[in-house]
């Protein structure tokens, strides 16, 4: 049994990485969805709406092949921090994150989440690209 942790952001970028999933994942394994939010003025009723939009994409591509867990925290705590702590807190095996091109600019201005992720995970990360919207 394998249990994968996967970043669910959007609606479009969740379901590339059920795409992705959905040939490697077998009745025995389990996928635990985390959206991420700060919370307080940073975070709108749409980003919650659109975050469990985006977390029932991973229900619905796959529940009929796997265990599916679902969560949004929305708990002052940046993506990277959330996910990481959700790897740790499921014993998960891997984490699967999707990654779009970005200008260095876009990078300094808003930071990496991928990067961090990357730096700091205790687990091996498959990282999915994503097509630039």
């Amino acid at each position: 049994m394998t249990t994968f942790v996967l970043g669910a952001d959007t609606v479009h970028s969740t379901a590339a990485l059920c795409d992705y999933l959905d040939g490697l994942v077998d009745a025995d394994d389990r996928v635990v969805a985390v959206n991420s939010h700060p919370g307080g003025d940073e975070t709108t009723s749409e980003d919650l709406r659109d975050g469990e939009d985006a977390l029932n994409v991973t229900a619905s591509r796959l529940a009929a092949v796997c265990d599916v867990e679902t969560h949004q925290f929305v708990r002052g705590n940046d993506p990277a921090t959330d996910l990481l702590e959700a790897v740790e807190a499921e014993d998960a095996d891997e984490l699967v994150i999707g990654v779009r091109e970005r200008t260095p600019a876009a990078k300094v201005v808003f930071g990496s989440t991928a990067q961090e992720v990357l730096l700091r995970s205790n687990v091996p990360v498959r990282v999915v690209p994503l097509e630039t919207v």
